[in-house]
């Protein structure tokens, strides 16, 4: 994100306008002479049952128990289209039902081996017009999803103007969101009653806290040639309001056959049960790269930073600093750390007007041949940008070229960027996340894949694990970030901001944060400043997940604490496994996470501008083995406002059966590196 100048929109009560299109709304007969008896499907444990169902009225909808309670009243299905009158007179032609059980190992991720067990059901309706639509439903053992499927038929195009999907929840409820037209979801999530009719539309997401203690989260999986998922609040409940064809009623177009993004809802009693939630990544297709051995995990430092505090520049001048000269020595120091990758923002043509940027063309302080070839010599890796202004049409028009020679050049991974409140697309001026961004997305992590390129997206549409089945779109942004903390004229992002992401965000999937903040001093902008301690900063790489993970400080700004940026060094972004230890949504969380392909334990806690002290339990640790623990948590004195740099760090030996007590200061957090013991001495080390 470069553009500091970012607004937060508000939609006014258009999402529940009367519409004067025809409505299809899907009404079952309920003739059941060519289906089996039952119109529902349980989990494979039992606990949750849904139901397909017909109104008094004759529309559809369905309904969900959960523990023998009903979760989820009478909510309805279907859309309205332009083409024809489709009111009720929908008959039942066949449900089937299947169970599925199967695992299957992601390239990269929080988990290295998935389960997805789920049953299914489908229900094939018929319209009187002839139409053909069915509903696939599929059940998890933490919670429920569904999406509308058109068949192949002689009606093949549709025009969707709105989609009829509600969830009616029985509780009471409070629910974390942002509102739809917040400019790249970079917003603050708030909580709000969620029964309230309010006229604010949010966008998905929606992370809700029931009264009775459980969790439950709304969004979408598997989005592609549709509009993202927005939601508002009527009746009692949440309904769909897709994101439009800009200065048009019309939400979507499509031929069949078509398949719309899967409506997901996850159910679970505690935090960690939903943290732990893989149901989205299970409705995304498998993957469709052949060979992925050329997708690494890394790390990568950036020439990034500066700019945000105004220390350098994007365009070329007197502080330009993506030029040669830097480049290399991010690249050598890089090297000397283990980081595996550097970003250079800045280094191409067209920053200084913002009129077209040149994705070829490097700046004339930009030496391409030479830093390519040092970067295969020391192995360190070059993450290339590619800013549009959001002229995605023109981007996208040169994908082939500006791919080629990227690769040509031995990079292969990019940064693409969208900053405007409308980008253009082959479609004209429109939402980034309506039905013509979305195509452009997935043209763009497509094409990257054909020349072995991984994308880090940023200005994205909200993720909904596209990653299974294209796994080089390997993390995005859709976050108000770490830059904010460098300018934003509210001074920066409150302490309680980012324990609010792990449990809204980033359960949407990986999160380009770019934590790693280490001197919270800015003299150009004094107002402004990173709302943490340093410990925090440590905790979020265990906390805030990405396989492609920004280190995003100056490096001499690290070499001030060298001891700690040993932490970052040390710390991988591809786990085995990854638990949520302990939590509370806004307030604080522990995160434990396993290595892949190794033995070694990351354990990361951040709280909010309330110091605490908790318990970790080292119950992950293999019995009847000892470990060497590295800690770095916040000194007795520390403060995120008067002491953020007060630190210790304490090395001793630890099996299953302990547990850590630490405290965690005002704005603070920690972090711990847990390896397979050989023998150590214990010491610790304060600053």
């Amino acid at each position: 994100m470069i553009n500091s100048a970012k607004y937060i929109y508000l939609q006014p009560q258009n999402a529940i306008i009367m519409k004067k299109y025809l409505f299809l709304s899907i009404v079952i007969c309920i003739t059941f002479f060519s289906c089996t008896s039952s119109v529902d499907v349980s989990s494979p444990d039992g606990s949750i049952i849904v139901s397909f169902e017909e109104s008094n009225d004759g529309g559809i909808g369905y309904k969900v128990q959960k523990d023998g309670k009903e979760i989820v009243s009478f909510s309805t299905l279907g859309f309205i289209t332009e083409e024809l009158p489709l009111q009720n007179g929908f008959d039942i032609k066949n449900v089937s039902k299947k169970k599925h059980q199967s695992s299957w190992e992601t390239v990269w991720g929080e988990e290295r081996i998935i389960k997805d067990n789920h049953n299914a059901m489908v229900v094939k309706l018929k319209h009187k017009s002839g139409i053909l639509m069915n509903i696939e439903f599929r059940v998890f053992d933490d919670g429920f999803a569904f999406r509308y499927i058109f068949p192949k038929q002689e009606q093949d195009k549709l025009t969707i103007t709105d989609e009829l999907t509600s969830y009616h929840f029985t509780q009471q409820a409070q629910a974390w969101s942002i509102p739809w037209r917040t400019e790249y979801y970079e917003g603050l999530w708030s909580k709000r009653v969620l029964n309230e009719q309010t006229t604010d539309t949010l966008c998905s997401p929606i992370t809700i806290e029931f009264e009775d203690g459980s969790y439950g989260f709304v969004h979408e999986a598997a989005l592609t040639d549709y509009p993202a998922q927005n939601l508002y609040v009527g009746n009692g409940a949440l309904s769909t309001y897709l994101t439009p064809w800009l200065n048009s009623e019309v939400k979507a177009y499509i031929s069949t056959p078509f398949k719309t993004p899967w409506r997901m809802v996850v159910l679970t009693n505690s935090l960690p049960e939903l943290v732990a939630s893989r149901i989205m990544l299970n409705l995304n297709e498998p993957c469709a790269i052949d060979d992925t051995s050329w997708i690494k995990p890394t790390k990568f430092m950036g020439i990034w930073w500066g700019m945000h505090i105004k220390t350098m520049t994007w365009e070329q001048g007197k502080t330009h600093g993506a030029t040669t000269t830097n480049m290399e020595r991010y690249m050598r120091f890089a090297k000397e750390h283990g980081i595996g990758a550097v970003l250079a923002e800045g280094w191409n043509k067209g920053w200084e007007d913002w009129v077209h940027f040149e994705f070829t063309t490097p700046y004339d302080d930009w030496d391409m041949d030479y830093l390519s070839h040092l970067s295969e010599t020391l192995g360190v890796q070059i993450v290339g940008h590619n800013e549009t202004g959001g002229n995605a049409a023109d981007y996208e028009a040169d994908l082939d070229s500006i791919y080629r020679y990227h690769a040509k050049n031995g990079i292969h991974v990019i940064k693409t960027g969208y900053v405007a409140p409308i980008i253009r697309t082959k479609d004209g001026l429109q939402w980034n996340k309506g039905q013509s961004g979305v195509r452009h997305y997935r043209k763009v992590i497509e094409t990257a894949a054909k020349y072995h390129i991984a994308i880090d997206n940023h200005e994205p549409v909200m993720p909904t694990g596209l990653q299974r089945t294209y796994p080089n779109l390997m993390s995005q942004e859709g976050v108000r970030g770490q830059e904010w903390n460098a300018w934003s004229a509210d001074g920066g992002s409150p302490c309680e901001h980012v324990t609010v992401l792990p449990y809204t965000r980033i359960l949407a999937g990986p999160v380009d944060y770019t934590p790693g903040v280490f001197h919270f001093e800015n003299p150009v902008i004094p107002t402004t400043r990173v709302h943490s301690t340093l410990m925090n900063q440590l905790g979020l790489f265990v906390c805030f997940y990405s396989p492609l993970q920004m280190v995003c400080d100056l490096p001499e700004h690290y070499m001030e604490h060298a001891d700690a940026f040993r932490f970052i060094e040390d710390v991988p972004c591809d786990w085995e496994r990854s638990i949520l230890v302990d939590g509370k949504i806004g307030d604080f969380c522990v995160f434990a996470r396993q290595q892949r392909g190794a033995e070694d334990w990351y354990v990361g806690g951040i709280t909010d501008e309330g110091a605490r002290d908790v318990a970790v339990p080292l119950t992950m640790l293999e019995k009847g083995k000892t470990y060497d623990m590295t800690l770095y948590r916040d000194a007795e004195d520390a403060d995120w406002q008067s002491r953020p740099y007060e630190y210790v760090i304490e090395h001793k030996q630890v099996c299953s059966a302990d547990t850590l007590h630490i405290r965690m200061a005002s704005g603070g957090g920690f972090a711990a590196e847990i390896k397979i013991a050989g023998c150590s001495n214990s010491h610790s080390d304060s600053n």
